[in-house]
């Protein structure tokens, strides 16, 4: 948009049926979702293009977990994936590709940050505001920012001291040479398992600092041979064959974790073999072991992550990051090491991620307020009750740990467009779950959780919020999510008609709307 465009718009108040937040596949779905049904919308993108975190995440090294195949639309396959798990180049191209076929970009207005969002009772729409005051108001809201986009960093003592180059796995700055350098990374997660394997060619030293081991699965990342994927093209049902091998192999994991936990035993065995065969010093090996089953935190796969610990240049750090000087780090031991860049591998803002947008629902009650008391939680993890026409992507409780969101996102994009013509089926104005169903659904949840890995397998991991309680995983398998979102019942929601609750409980949503 031009500064021109941007003058006009900053004038009045714009109005579109559905506002879409984010522009990575949980955007972009929905938008093409309503775009199939006919109905008006635009996306709001804080950044200068699209991907979420495909744009945002460019550090060396970057790759998906789940095999390709699987992490892409099941609506737009793609035959010529180049690895098995793809490189972020690759998925961003994708993501870019699919903007272009469908035409999403008239629809985008890019740096366009949202600050606040206001229900209005007696107008019955959502007005929504960015942070340089521009007002957008629409019938229906859905948020698909995600809850990997803020990036978490440590509040450490003299941080703000340290001279050198300091930034975060999802701020890559590409400026800064790290050729011989001193590099700490702090952080052994996903990020960090690439990182440290493609950087530590370059570096001088390389400090990676670890407060807990990860478990890491090998993995080797072949390419698909130009025949195999002129197969995937050309040979009728090669390619949903694959896909449905990968989604049940990976189910499998999710029955281990959700019903099976001591299953996981198995892996642990991989782990530690993929531990032993790169790592020859009995004392590292002890570091890099985790005491805590398999799955309790993300499950990782590399087959070069333990080999860039054994070299030389690197030094595996276990104490505590007691501060940071103007050069340096000190650990709680009292050892400062001299460090010239640091990488921060330190995730994001997960279970809190909610606090940095403002909401107030119906009568203003607002959303942040009520999920400090009662926990972050939503009805089937998309809409939530006295938030009329409120939806997230990836909301509560959908995140996985063993197969691709990217399945759990097209439930939810089908489920949102079934709300939506079950408010118009109900000549209604606006629809909200019913806090019993949306309590309903929340026991029966928390319930399942109880006995799964993630609940019971010795760790704390991200997945928790503050008082320990799970608020990012989906609980089952993920077929048993599809089941659960497959038809909207409109007997769990309350409609809303002129201001006044309409119980709507006739309206019917067609298998497949």
């Amino acid at each position: 948009m031009t500064a021109a465009e941007q003058s006009v718009h900053t004038q009045q108040p714009v109005r579109t049926r559905a506002l879409i937040i984010g522009s990575g596949f949980s955007g972009l779905g929905m938008g093409i979702e309503l775009q199939r049904r006919g109905v008006d919308f635009l996306i709001l993108e804080k950044a200068d293009e699209i991907g979420g975190t495909w744009r945002d995440n460019t550090y060396p090294g970057c790759a998906c977990d789940i095999p390709s195949h699987m992490y892409s639309f099941s609506f737009e396959p793609k035959a010529d994936w180049t690895h098995m798990w793809s490189f972020q180049p690759e998925i961003q191209d994708y993501l870019l590709g699919v903007t272009a076929k469908y035409g999403l970009r008239r629809y985008i207005r890019f740096n366009t940050h949202v600050d606040r969002a206001h229900w209005d009772d007696s107008e019955l729409r959502w007005h929504v505001f960015t942070d340089t005051g521009q007002e957008y108001i629409a019938q229906f809201l859905v948020s698909g920012a995600g809850g990997l986009h803020i990036p978490q960093i440590p509040d450490i003592e003299g941080r703000e001291d340290f001279t050198g180059a300091a930034f975060h796995s999802a701020q890559w700055d590409h400026s800064v040479d790290i050729r011989d350098k001193r590099v700490a990374v702090i952080g052994t997660g996903a990020s960090a398992i690439q990182i440290v394997p493609e950087i530590v060619k370059d570096v001088a030293e390389l400090q990676l600092y670890q407060r807990t081991p990860a478990w890491v699965m090998p993995r080797v990342n072949n390419t698909f041979p130009l025949w195999m994927r002129r197969v995937f093209s050309y040979v009728p049902g090669t390619r949903a064959l694959l896909r449905a091998a990968i989604y049940w192999i990976h189910e499998g994991v999710g029955f281990a974790m959700t019903q099976q936990p001591r299953l996981l035993k198995i892996g642990e065995l991989m782990g530690r073999y993929n531990i032993n065969r790169s790592i020859k010093d009995p004392e590292l090996r002890r570091k890099l072991t985790p005491n805590y089953r398999a799955g309790c935190k993300r499950i990782l796969n590399s087959d070069t992550y333990y080999r860039g610990i054994a070299n030389p240049k690197t030094q595996v750090i276990t104490e505590r990051i007691a501060r940071m000087t103007p050069t340096g780090i000190v650990t709680a031991d009292g050892v400062e090491h001299p460090v010239d860049v640091v990488v921060w591998a330190t995730g994001f803002h997960v279970t809190d991620s909610y606090t940095y947008v403002d909401i107030k629902g119906a009568g203003g009650e607002d959303l942040v307020d009520r999920w400090n008391r009662e926990g972050i939680q939503a009805h089937r993890g998309i809409a939530v009750a006295g938030m009329p026409n409120l939806f997230f992507l990836l909301g509560p409780n959908t995140a996985l740990g063993h197969n691709s969101v990217v399945f759990m996102i097209e439930q939810q994009i089908r489920y949102v467009g079934q709300a939506i013509a079950a408010v118009d089926s109900a000549g209604a104005e606006a629809l909200a779950p019913s806090r019993r169903a949306q309590d309903e659904f929340n026991a029966e949840l928390q319930h399942d959780l109880r006995d799964t890995v993630w609940n019971t397998g010795g760790c704390r991991s991200w997945y928790m919020d503050e008082h320990g309680v799970n608020r990012t995983l989906w609980s089952g398998m993920t077929w048993q999510y599809w089941l659960a979102t497959r038809n909207l019942d409109a007997s769990e929601f309350d409609f809303l008609r002129d201001g006044r609750d309409t119980k709507a409980l006739d309206v019917g949503v067609p298998a497949g709307a």
